[in-house]
């Protein structure tokens, strides 16, 4: 376990050392969970964002794009179930002074029992060799089946607990597992509490007359307030989707992990709406589909896992997360739920207004139904980069830190290096800088040896470097180098725009999806 928090906190220092995020306001020791994204971070979000717009968005005919405002009437929280559902159960340990989310502690402990299953098959892989057959051995051996229905013995019953808000079973739970608090080591809990997760605010010149409001804590209901706005002035006929991409605010009491859990954070959601009655056709349709977006990245298949929610939001009839397999475990990055007609029913009682489609097929008019998925930037920034940087030894003994973020995201997509700083060589770069900065996003690096830069541009994340040298002004020829093969070639100068391209180009990566 030291081996993967070690790993994590070189990703952490990693990502401030190069420009992608720092604590925020750090210059007054920072505000607990709450970061920001600096030059390359900005990209990279700005990347990953794009990366999902095209993919949802601009591919579909039938799905658009809003962006709603983060102030809402405060009923729209009423009417979602946030005034009254929106809790999280927290726990104290007396000696510590810590505070928990209850729910977490047993999913660490679950976690712990996949790291003894994980360990299981290490050993057993090594033992049988190239004849293992993991498939089988998670089947039928007893030890890992005796984990595995342990697993979901705790599982089954959290869920049950939270779903009948019995947090006294929730305390009784901790105790039987024997649960420690990390901090004091001691198991001496409080009794598990509910608390609401959003932030208020006020709206108004003065206090006397100023209303009540929330920050939002998802974006979704912002597309279900403009649904019929959207419907009609796009004329968009079932099923169809309206996409958005926002920051939403959440008071977590029990912020960690770096940006995994953070106060201020930002969604891509898709609310898809459909026929009553077709949901889990939807459901498995959109599943298969996210996923497929995600491994069009080429971060690894086995990184991924769906996993099926035993405890269902009160408005939902489905629900599956795709987690990523982070330093500290797999955990949630993207969430797939059928949501019912629960929101726009909701929204049509509070509100007064119908919130209805004619379908002219069927000739009647009904409550669409909604499937959503729902991922978090931030997570899927935090799973770009910790599943990107590595250490690897080289053939000359050396060790070279790289950042292999996918070529499609990576926030620069080339740094042009003069071989030295005379004989008219930064003269050729920048204007090769001048040439493909109207396609990509690139940089001018004339400081150190080359070899130096090479490095510095690998831990960087930046997928190309282009050197010119002094064959350069006798061929008009430059030497590209590839960040993760390390594989340099000579090419015309006139073809670098279009070999960049070729590699970084999102229509070539998205296609994997097709």
């Amino acid at each position: 376990m030291a081996n993967q928090e070690d790993i994590f906190r070189k990703v952490i220092s990693h990502a401030k050392e190069y420009g992608y995020v720092v604590q925020s306001s750090e210059i007054y020791d920072g505000l607990s969970a709450v970061y920001d994204y600096t030059q390359n971070g900005a990209e990279l979000k700005k990347n990953i964002k794009e990366y999902w717009w095209k993919a949802m968005v601009q591919m579909h005919e039938n799905i658009v794009g809003i962006d709603a405002a983060i102030f809402m009437h405060p009923t729209t929280w009423k009417a979602s179930g946030h005034v009254d559902a929106f809790n999280d159960p927290l726990i104290d340990n007396k000696d510590s002074k810590k505070r928990y989310r209850a729910d977490v502690l047993v999913e660490d402990h679950v976690a712990k029992i996949e790291a003894k299953i994980e360990k299981e098959v290490k050993k057993a892989h090594k033992r049988f060799g190239d004849a293992f057959d993991k498939t089988q051995f998670l089947a039928t051996n007893p030890r890992v089946l005796g984990y595995q229905e342990k697993i979901q013995t705790v599982l089954k019953r959290l869920g049950k607990s939270l779903e009948a808000e019995d947090l006294a079973d929730v305390k009784n739970l901790i105790e039987e597992l024997q649960i420690v608090c990390p901090v004091s080591g001691s198991k001496n809990w409080t009794d598990v509490k509910q608390f609401n997760l959003m932030f208020g605010t006020k709206l108004g010149a003065s206090a006397e007359t100023a209303t009540d409001l929330y920050l939002r804590p998802e974006t979704a209901q912002g597309i279900f307030v403009n649904f019929l706005n959207v419907q009609k002035s796009g004329r968009l006929k079932i099923p169809f989707g309206i996409a958005q991409i926002g920051k939403a605010f959440r008071n977590e009491i029990v912020a960690r992990q770096f940006i995994f859990r953070m106060r201020e954070f930002e969604q891509m959601e898709l609310q898809f709406f459909i026929r009553p009655g077709t949901q889990m056709e939807w459901y498995e349709k959109w599943k298969e589909m996210r996923m497929k977006w995600h491994l069009s990245l080429g971060m690894g298949e086995d990184n991924y896992r769906f996993h099926d929610h035993e405890k269902l939001a009160h408005y939902a009839d489905a629900a599956s997360d795709i987690e990523f397999k982070f330093p500290f475990g797999f955990k949630e990055l993207e969430g797939i739920h059928s949501r019912t007609d629960f929101d726009l029913s909701s929204h049509e009682k509070y509100s007064g207004r119908k919130l209805q489609y004619f379908d002219p097929e069927l000739n009647e008019n009904y409550v669409p139904y909604v499937v959503e998925t729902s991922i978090g930037v931030d997570r899927m920034f935090l799973a770009v980069l910790s599943n990107s940087l590595a250490e690897e030894e080289l053939e000359n003994g050396t060790t070279r830190t790289v950042l292999k973020i996918p070529a499609v995201i990576a926030p620069i997509k080339a740094a042009v290096l003069p071989l030295v700083k005379k004989d008219g060589l930064p003269e050729v770069a920048h204007k090769i800088i001048d040439e493909l900065k109207w396609d990509f996003n690139v940089v001018y690096d004339e400081k150190d040896a080359v070899g130096r830069r090479y490095r510095r541009q690998d831990a960087a994340g930046t997928p190309f470097c282009i050197t010119v040298d002094h064959q350069t002004l006798e061929d008009q020829t430059v030497t590209i180098r590839h960040r993760d093969s390390m594989e340099q070639k000579r090419i015309a100068i006139d073809a670098v725009n279009h070999t960049i391209a070729m590699e970084v180009g999102m229509k070539y990566w998205l296609k994997k999806t097709e």
